[in-house]
């Protein structure tokens, strides 16, 4: 299946910036990837082979999976896309006022979440095609997550609200960041006891949902993609987070070109993986947690690349290890 023994280089990936990677929830080799070239593409990465494409009018900033054939996406254009990726088949799911940042489906509730700069969310019947409701969030949406029982939303401002799937009346909890910069990416984990925040400026936080003093005692966070030059520390921006489901450990991705595992309730790092040649924009375990793709993309963090340009867009799929994601 891999060209050597840890890691494959995806054929036919975007010409440029890849917003999103993510695998099928429940069939190893597929994977779905949006680009700000405004497609969509879903991969065969035993086969290394691009299965087909659809496209948005504008940049793509955000695709996942509904089941094993249809697919959801959202970007600049404001739309939200169901595909069937059986026949390859569009139709338009939704609209926001303003882009959509993020989208989401909960097989708990058989909905679909987007949210979008424009301050809300909306949560959608696929069926139906129908909107159930729209959410305020009082700013921009930057980031979502969510579990079988709740959605966690990261908006401008270092805001994250927390919101009950089976009802989205009103907020449960409202919090302010615990990091002092912009939040750049929110993932929960598999246990559903919390979520791990992400931000510009090489931090990531570990959260607990359970509001009692002695569960928010164990929060915490800890600095991460940093790198020394000289006398200086140059702090990288966290873009990216994704849990081993086996093993409630999660990798993250930096402006740095490195993807580090962690684990969080040790408070440890287990592994960093080699230096990847810029940005890392996302990363996406395969449910069994086998596989890990990495995207690989520049993200403009130092304005226009120089007149050399900078590296290409790539998505590499590695082989994982049990030693590289197991609590030790």
């Amino acid at each position: 299946m891999m060209a050597d023994s840890s890691e494959i280089k995806l054929k036919s990936t975007p010409g440029d910036g890849i917003s999103a990677v993510r695998f099928c929830p429940n069939s190893t080799p597929y994977l779905l990837v949006s680009s700000w070239d405004g497609s969509v593409r879903l991969y065969d990465c035993f086969t290394n082979n691009q299965r087909l494409r659809y496209n948005h009018d504008r940049a793509v900033l955000d695709a996942c999976f509904q089941d094993t054939i249809h697919s959801l996406s959202g970007g600049l254009d404001g739309v939200l896309k169901l595909c069937d990726l059986n026949s390859n088949s569009e139709s338009i799911l939704g609209i926001h006022q303003d882009s959509i940042r993020c989208v989401e489906y909960s097989t708990a509730v058989n909905q679909v979440f987007s949210g979008s700069w424009d301050a809300s969310i909306k949560s959608w019947d696929p069926r139906s095609k129908a909107c159930l409701g729209t959410h305020m969030q009082g700013d921009s949406v930057y980031t979502m997550a969510l579990n079988e029982e709740k959605l966690v939303v990261g908006t401008a401002g270092r805001r994250t609200l927390v919101w009950d799937l089976r009802n989205m009346s009103t907020a449960l909890q409202k919090r302010e960041s615990s990091l002092k910069y912009q939040t750049r990416c929110i993932k929960c984990f598999p246990s559903r006891q919390g979520f791990v925040l992400s931000s510009i400026e090489g931090r990531v936080a570990v959260e607990y949902f359970d509001p009692s003093p002695e569960v928010q005692k164990k929060k915490y966070a800890f600095k991460c993609h940093r790198i020394k030059e000289g006398d200086i520390e140059c702090c990288y921006s966290v873009n990216a987070i994704s849990f081993h489901c086996g093993f409630n450990t999660f990798a993250t991705g930096g402006s740095d070109g490195h993807v580090n595992i962690w684990d969080g309730f040790n408070k440890k790092r287990l592994c960093q993986y080699r230096r990847y040649p810029t940005s890392i924009s996302s990363l996406s375990f395969s449910f069994d947690g086998s596989l890990l793709a990495i995207a690989s993309s520049y993200m403009y963090e130092q304005g226009e690349p120089s007149s050399a340009g900078s590296p290409e867009d790539a998505i590499y799929i590695r082989k994982v290890q049990e030693h590289e994601v197991k609590p030790k």
